[in-house]
């Protein structure tokens, strides 16, 4: 089956978070009968999605049904109404989210979480006294993560929040100065799915802008700090099954922080994604999801 009639498979589907508030997902039904279970794909801030298209469709091709939601104030989702984007949120969205799928579906999520869906997943697994999920796989993100490369990505995210882009095209060159080390796009129509525009006719971010707010809260010393002791803490009481795939030439973990993150769960595996950066699954997609489907062979 190839990519495009994967896509064709899907089905929109919804749950609601920790508040009742509407989270949008999108179905890829395995492609085998029967299916090997459930993998639920989690954006990182800023995102949504479908930053996960082409993981999903290949998820799906190899037995697994792969469901990929929008995080609250993300895509299609429902912004908070309070305005609440605190970790603990994201967390307990995750944790209402993989109960619903094991209701619907009869079994516990694999998640699959970059960035901001792996501190949710860190948290929701690692600080509830019950399971969770089944498995979790951390894409480019640890309890302690690099400062310089944090800044650099809520400076990309804030330059443009309020004014957004006059086109595509406008986005297209931001995003490649950003991302050098990935060719620009040519067919600019795929970023309309990242972009909302506006009655002004201006391009904005798929995001609600206050989730800025709750990452400024965060930027003190102490405030990262006590992140990373709840971070590392919550590692340490994961039990189930755990994979870190970090990007090689990421801009957030390095490999002092690979280490010490396997100090804290000696039992996780981790992946390494040459010529990738914090993008990993963007980056280099196929090697991405290859060591994505090796790990799940194995539990």
């Amino acid at each position: 089956m190839d990519a495009k009639t994967a896509d064709l498979a899907r089905e929109r589907i919804s749950f609601e978070g920790r508040d009742g508030n509407a989270i949008a997902a999108d179905l890829h039904p395995s492609t085998q009968t029967p299916g090997r279970g459930i993998v639920l794909m989690v954006h990182g801030g800023g995102q949504t999605r479908h930053s996960w298209r082409g993981s999903s469709n290949l998820l799906a091709e190899n037995g697994w049904t792969a469901i990929t939601m929008d995080q609250r104030g993300h895509g299609d989702s429902a912004w908070a109404d309070d305005g609440d984007y605190d970790f603990l949120a994201f967390s307990e969205d995750l944790k209402a989210v993989s109960d619903q799928i094991t209701e619907r579906y009869g079994s516990r999520p694999v998640l699959v979480g970059a960035s901001l869906g792996g501190i949710a997943g860190m948290l929701a697994e690692g600080e509830s006294a019950r399971e969770v999920l089944s498995a979790i796989i951390l894409v480019d993100v640890t309890p302690r993560l690099k400062l310089a490369g944090v800044v650099k990505i809520l400076g990309f995210m804030s330059e443009r929040a309020e004014d957004g882009f006059a086109s595509l095209e406008e986005a297209a060159d931001a995003i490649a100065r950003y991302l050098p080390n990935r060719p620009r796009r040519t067919d600019t129509s795929g970023l309309a799915k990242n972009l909302r525009q506006g009655e002004d006719g201006r391009y904005r971010w798929h995001w609600d802008p206050r989730f800025l707010d709750s990452r400024r809260r965060h930027g003190t010393p102490e405030a990262r700090g006590e992140l990373q002791k709840q971070l590392e803490d919550a590692v340490r009481a994961i039990s189930v099954p755990l994979m870190l795939v970090r990007g090689r030439q990421s801009e957030l973990v390095d490999d002092e922080m690979v280490a010490e993150f396997l100090e804290l769960a000696p039992h996780a595996k981790v992946a390494d994604v040459s010529e990738a950066g914090h993008m990993v699954a963007g980056d280099k997609n196929d090697v991405f999801t290859s060591a994505v489907l090796a790990f799940l062979n194995e539990i």
